[in-house]
Parts: structure tokens; sequence; C-alpha cells
């Protein structure tokens, strides 16, 4: 679908071919350039999976942290969706963004997938219609949301660089899919090309994908921008369907697009379409001003990350996708609720230092992040005694804002001074965090060479960890005549990594209490080209957007207390769950294994983390797992325990949600969006490791996740997807068609549910559809959730999607229908309650 002669060519018709070029790539890391010829206004675009971060990358002001993608669709429910939409567009209006960029709606291929966590589902249906939702009450509210990663981008290995090789069929029927519903059922503004090749031919060109299905067969109006820095080349992506480069200003359109027009490589008609595209985008988000009124005014009045609608919002959303998987004796809710008696030793580095976001462009800077330990004292009192976990980290983290002062300012967090190559300040500023990036998003007039970090830590007299995060020559000094260095340089040949995986270092020092610290980083330039050009695969043209990365990167000043041995926090949480007898585990991952630009290479629980459920469950009478952790993670302990939730990663207020769902104040009345295997290695898809030629085959085909398991390609999974208790019990009735499917329909199921519990609860009916034909898997046709009283019975109708009851015909380049087969209610397909016959 071609925008050339829409209602903005009078607008275009006053542009140079230069100016028109100019508006096509951006003007700063995440801004656009404006035009006020045309009356177009600079845009504003912001990362956006789990909170709206603002212009800079790191740092920067108070941002709400939203929880994570798989508690979002973990609720199974659209109202959910949509109202995350809406808020994020609040806090879109509350920064002056007009662009949100999310939701991430690649799949959960293998588990190994580090970005996983951003995403919402192995499901395509799932993940489309939470998508759709999610669309809805972003852009109702005035926001652009922008759909990521177009197309197979479900692995962080070689990301640059690798090549995804899929079938037509599975990329049509499956990860084609959640972007299709996202454009027809929530009329999608834009969408973000991915930084991986699809078949031989980089994102960012897709001629089949972009122009062809996504703007031509679905008569798509929206804009696609790269991803940053993901553009390849210049004529091949003008020509493939990208419409805009980013971030900016360098990049390689430009002069080299204007270049290629002049030759004839490039139509100047395909120029036009292209920024059509960015002017509807801008017209949609009020950054274009037609008549000269000036542009649309964001809303004002938004509410503050911490205020107490906030609050309630974020606790509430994340409380409701959490995810009951075990609750032997109905241990859960917490016996006695909030005002019972009975003591709880609540044990676990992430119950004290709860993960509340992943890592790479989707982290933010809250205002807060509350812990599982206040959470739950908040609740329970002085009956709680908490005692630290095991170690759970394998690389040094920059310093928590509370662990060091401002030695100018007395605030928490840094002193941090740019230096130039003269060694003359540039500037010299207060830092909130402890971690920031350099050469990219700068405000500066030269480019720093060294950057100067002191503070006054806020330690006792003892053994505690300093060091440094970023490449380059660190020197640390410190009280107490300590002194440190070290020369960090890259591992890899990706300079992705220097912003989203710097190399590190820290070593454990004994320093006096409330030690001054200064930490110093010589900047050392990377020449990329020269490590690219160095791989023996790895062939990166000269018009490479990777190629304008020199000099950036994040850097981050290390220091935290060195804390006890896991053998002695094993011994203490023994000691302690024994006391109690009731023990709360809070077990998982962190950033380093839920991340951008990083895979995992195992599921299994980082540190002891495993050796200490197992033995403060042989200690205690009553144990609960929770676990902090977005992706399946293994549970050889699982027999050992009573209770099992499911927490994710739950935003600023995860500590307070994940107290509510334990002791009933909410019900945790989430489903699994993700299988979880029962061993490493045991899934239908697992290598997220491109092979010596950079590809990385899609067998699975179209039998992603369950798919797979039912049709079994692999050991039965550990929890099906779909499994979750909640705090209710069910029976269910009978299940019938609503009426005949009509041609071109899909069926329409009345499942009769009553609630045999003692408490109000909410179920999630789920419609499987199994074609008749075994080369087709089973799939995900339908689902609705529904409250119910206790003893109370419902009749639930569950609404199929056309769309899974068709099937991608390569023969015929087109789609045929699904006949046949039969409608599987279940709660998840290890939990079949009835079956439809639709012969």
């Amino acid at each position: 679908m071609s925008l050339g002669n829409h209602t903005f060519a009078p607008l275009i018709a006053r542009l140079t071919l230069e100016q028109k070029v100019h508006l096509l790539t951006g003007d700063t890391a995440f801004t656009l350039p404006g035009n006020d010829t045309i009356g177009l206004a600079p845009l504003a675009f912001s990362d956006g999976p789990t909170g709206v971060r603002g212009l800079k990358f790191m740092g920067g002001d108070a941002v709400a942290l939203f929880p994570n993608a798989t508690l979002i669709s973990g609720s199974w429910d659209d109202s959910v969706a949509e109202e995350v939409g809406r808020m994020l567009s609040e806090e879109a209006h509350r920064q002056g963004i007009h662009v949100v960029l999310g939701p991430t709606i690649n799949l959960h291929r293998s588990p190994l997938g580090g970005r996983l966590f951003e995403a919402y589902s192995e499901d395509p249906y799932l993940t489309g219609r939470t998508a759709a939702a999610y669309v809805r009450g972003m852009q109702g509210n005035g926001t652009g949301a922008c759909l990521k990663h177009l197309v197979a981008n479900e692995s962080e290995t070689l990301r640059n660089f690798m090549d995804s090789r899929v079938t037509e069929t599975a990329l049509r029927e499956v990860y084609l899919l959640p972007f299709e519903m996202a454009v027809q059922d929530a009329g999608a503004w834009s969408m973000m090309a991915a930084y991986n090749d699809v078949n031989g031919v980089a994102a960012t060109e897709q001629d089949h994908i972009q122009n062809q299905i996504v703007k031509g067969e679905w008569c798509w109006d929206g804009l696609i921008m790269s991803d940053w820095f993901a553009t390849k080349r210049t004529v091949e992506s003008a020509n493939g369907g990208l419409d805009l480069v980013m971030p900016g200003p360098a990049g390689p359109w430009g002069e080299r697009l204007v270049a290629a027009v002049r030759r004839g490589d490039v139509a100047e008609a395909t120029v036009d379409d292209h920024l059509a595209r960015l002017l509807l985008l801008a017209e949609r988000t009020g950054g274009l001003d037609r008549d000269g009124s000036g542009p649309r005014p964001f809303a004002p009045g938004m509410p503050a990350p911490d205020s107490e609608l906030r609050k309630e919002q974020l606790r509430r959303i994340a409380a409701r996708g959490m995810v009951v998987v075990k609750n032997d004796g109905d241990l859960l809710p917490l016996a006695g609720g909030l005002d019972g008696a009975g003591a709880v030793a609540l044990i676990g580095r992430h119950a004290v230092a709860t993960q509340d976001m992943g890592g790479g462009s989707a982290q933010v800077n809250p205002p807060y992040q509350s812990t599982v330990a206040e959470g739950l004292t908040a609740r329970f009192g002085e009956r709680v005694t908490v005692v630290d976990g095991v170690h759970v980290r394998r690389r040094p983290v920059p310093a928590s804002p509370a662990f060091v002062t401002d030695p100018v300012t007395g605030e928490p967090g840094m002193r941090v001074t740019y230096l130039n190559a003269a060694g003359t300040e540039i500037a010299s500023r207060h830092e909130g965090g402890t971690a920031i990036t350099v050469g990219w998003d700068d405000d500066f007039s030269e480019s720093p060479a060294a950057v100067v970090f002191t503070a006054t830590l806020a330690n006792d007299a003892g053994r505690v960890r300093l060091g440094g995060m970023g490449a380059g020559n660190w020197k640390i000094a410190a009280d107490g005549g300590t002194e440190l260095a070290a020369e960090l340089g890259f591992s890899g040949f990706d300079p992705g990594e220097a912003v989203l995986r710097p190399p590190a270092f820290s070593e454990a020092v004994t320093l006096p209490a409330g030690a001054a610290v200064t930490a110093r980083l010589d900047l050392i330039p990377v020449d990329w080209r020269a490590v690219l050009d160095a791989h023996p695969v790895v062939n990166v043209s000269d018009e490479s957007h990777l190629l304008s990365m020199a000099g950036f990167g994040a850097v981050a000043f290390v220091a935290e207390p060195a804390g006890r041995t896991d053998d002695q926090a094993i011994d203490d949480a023994v000691a302690a769950a024994r006391e109690a007898g009731t023990a709360v585990v809070v077990v998982g991952l962190t950033e380093e294994d839920e991340t951008e630009a990083s895979d995992k290479a195992t599921l299994a629980l980082p540190g002891l983390q495993d050796e200490l459920v197992r033995r403060v469950a042989a200690a205690a009478e009553r144990t609960v797992v929770v676990v902090n952790a977005a992706t399946p993670v293994l549970m050889p302990w699982l027999d050992d325990v009573d209770a099992v939730l499911i927490a994710g990663l739950p935003g600023q207020e995860g500590g307070h949600a994940i107290a509510a769902a334990l002791t009933g104040e909410a019900e945790p009345a989430g489903r699994l969006v993700t299988s979880y295997p029962a061993a490493d290695g045991a899934a239908p898809a697992w290598n997220v490791t491109p092979a010596e030629d950079l590809g990385l085959d899609y067998n699975d085909g179209t039998a992603i996740g369950y798919r797979g398991w039912h049709a079994g390609a692999a050991p039965a999974p550990l929890f099906w997807f779909g499994h979750g208790l909640g705090y209710g019990a069910w029976e269910y009735g009978t299940a019938r068609l609503a009426a005949p499917a009509a041609e071109g329909t899909a069926p329409v199921l009345d499942v009769e549910l009553t609630n045999t519990s003692q408490r109000p609860s909410r179920e999630t009916v789920q419609v499987y559809f199994a074609p008749d034909d075994d080369a087709q898997p089973v799939r995900l046709a339908g689902y609705a959730g529904v409250d119910v009283a206790p003893g109370e019975t419902a009749i639930v109708r569950v609404a199929c999607d056309p769309r899974l009851f068709r099937r991608w015909d390569e023969a015929a380049n087109g789609w045929a229908p699904l006949t046949g087969g039969e409608l599987v209610v279940a709660r998840g397909l290890g939990d079949v309650k009835a079956r439809v016959s639709l012969r």
C-alpha cells in the first residue's frame, strides 16, 4: 500500500529532496527533526516495554516501573492490557513523548531467549490479542504504539548478524500473526524492524515482509522504523519498506540516500511514501500542525510515578498476573491472612533485593522499588523473620544509590565529572543513579575522554566490593590506602555490548566506615570496523549503522558490601525455617539472565538457590517458594515444597504485590503464558546459538511451545502453557457450540462452570482447536475469563478467532480453511475438561 497520493502530497511538495531525506533519520538518540515549513514538530520516542523511560538511556527523571510483559499477558484479560496501554500513554504525556516503543510481540520460541521477559507468550494468539488491547489503550489516549521486532527475533545471540531461517508457513501462521492481529484489531500506528536477517535478507530490507505483506496484503498505512543501529544498507532498506532510520543524526541514509535517488537506484516516490507515513504518524500523535494553530499539546495533570493512584494500579496488575502452579493442602493464601497468628521465615536474596525489572532497553529509573521483605513485613510485622540468601549474580552490579552519597550535595548517588582529552573538565554533575551512558545521549559540546566518579560509602568498617563497568582503563582509590586498577576490553564483536553488556570487574577490599572513593575511567575508543573485519564470517557493509557506534558505552561504579558466605547464609536460613515452621523462600533470576543482548545457557537457578530451597524445605513444616523470574526455571525441589508462586518481574510495587498475592489480599489468578520444561533441552525448540554460517533454523515450524509438546516433540513439560490454580476450585460442566459456525467465521462455545470453593475466584476458560489433519498442530483459538462467587455457576461464552482456523498453502501462495477436528476445553493441555466435535 503506497501513500504517495495521500493528502500529505501538498506538504511533501514544498520540500527539496535533501529536506525530505533529512526527516527520515533521527535527530538524536530518541528524537526526530521537525520542519517549520510544513508544520512538523520534532517527535520524541521512548523505550516502553516496562515503563516510559524518556530520552535518556540511563538515568534521567524518575518514571513508573510497570510489571513485565508476562505478568500483563498472564492475566489473560484484555481489560488489563488495555489499562496498561492507557497508563503508559499517561506516562508519555507527562514526559512529552509521542511514540512508545512497544509492545514487544516476538514469541517465546526457546526458553533460553534472554529477552523473553519483554514479550508476552509462546503462543501467537495470546500474544496478538494482548498486544491489540495494549495498543487500543495507548493509541486511544493519543500516544503511538510501536510493534516490535519485525520479525523472527526470538533470541539475542549474535542478533545483529544471525539469519533466522523460517518457512513461509511458520512465518505466516505463527510469527507474523501477532503483528497482523495488532494491525487488524487495533490499527497500530508503527512497527520496528529487527536486527536479524530473515531467510538471508536483513529485516530492515525485507521487501517481501514489509512491502508485500504488511503494507500490501494488510493494507497498513503505518510507519516502519529500524531498531536502533539495525539498518545495514542504504538502497536495499529504502526500497525494502523501511520508512525511518534510528537513531540519528548519523546513519546510512542522509547523503547516501540523496545520491541513490539522483542515480535512480531509489525512486523519489519511494522517499515520498516514507515521508507520508512519517507525517501521518506525526498527525496521529499531535506533532503536525496543518492550520497554524500549533501542535496538539500533551495532556496535563498526569499522575506522578509515585502517586497513590499509580501504586494501586501497579500493585493490582502485578498480583493479577502472578501464577500459583502448586498449592498442596491449600497452604496459600498463607494461613491466618492479615490477622492470623504464627511466624514466617522469609528467606532469599530475592526477598531482600527483589528483582523488579529485566535488563537492557527495558530498564527505567523508577522512584523506588519495593521488596518482598518490605511487603510481607508490612502485613505480618514482627512475625516475619527476614534472612538474606545465597549469592545469585556472576557479574558485578552498579552501586545502589542507597550505598553511595554525592560528597558535594550530600544526596544519594554520585558526583560524576567528565574530562576531555586534555584532562579539562567538561561538566560535573550529580547523578542519582550510578550507571551512565557516554558518547550517545550526552548534551556536551565535545566528547568525554574520561569519567571520574566520587562518592562516600554508607559502609561499616569491613569488607566491601569495589570495581567498575565499562571498557577502558580503571583506577580506583579509597580511604585506608586502597588502590585498584584494571584494563577492560570487549569480549565479542557486537558494538551493542558496549551499552548493554559492558565488561566489568570488582575486588573485595577492607575499608574504614564511611569511606570516600574516587574511580576514574579513561575511555579507549574501539575501531569496530577492524573488529568486524577480523571475524571470519561476519560481513558488514560500510553503510551499516553499527559502525557509527564507535565511542558509545555504558559505564558504572561498583560498590557493595561483601556479605556472608553461601554456607553461612544457608545455615541461617535453615535455623530460621525450623523455628518459624512456615518458610517463604524467594528465588529467581537477575538482569544478567533476563536481558537484551544475551541469552541463557541453562534454566537452572543461578548460584546455590536450589540447595537453599532443599535445605529449607527439609527443616520447615511448610514451605512456599516464590519464583521472582519472568521466564521458565528448573525446579528440582518441586516435590519437596508445598506451594509455588510464579511472581514474574513485578515492577516498582513488586514486593507489595507479591505479599498481597501470598496473603490473599489479591488473588494471583494468572495462567502461564509459556510452558515450563522439566529439564534443560527438554523443549521443542532449544538452541539459540547460530551455526558457523550464522544461520539459526526454526525447525520446529508451526509447532512452537505447547504445540510441539502436545505433538510429542519433547518430554512432557513440568507445567503446561495455560496452567494456573488461583485460589478457587472449579467444576466444569457441559460444553456446547452456541450456534453452528457460518462459513468464514469461527465457532462459539458455551461452557458451564461452577466455583466449588469457599471464596470468590476467577477462572480462565481456554479453548484449543485440534484439526483433523495430523500435520496441523493443536492451537489456542479462544479464551474468556470470569469472576464467580462461591457455589455459583456461570455460563462462559468463548468466541474463537477465525485466524486460527486456516492454514497457509505454500503451493497456492494463499490461505486455505481448516475444517473438521474438535475443540478442546482445558486448563492447559495437561488438564483437559471437555471435547466438542466440529466434524
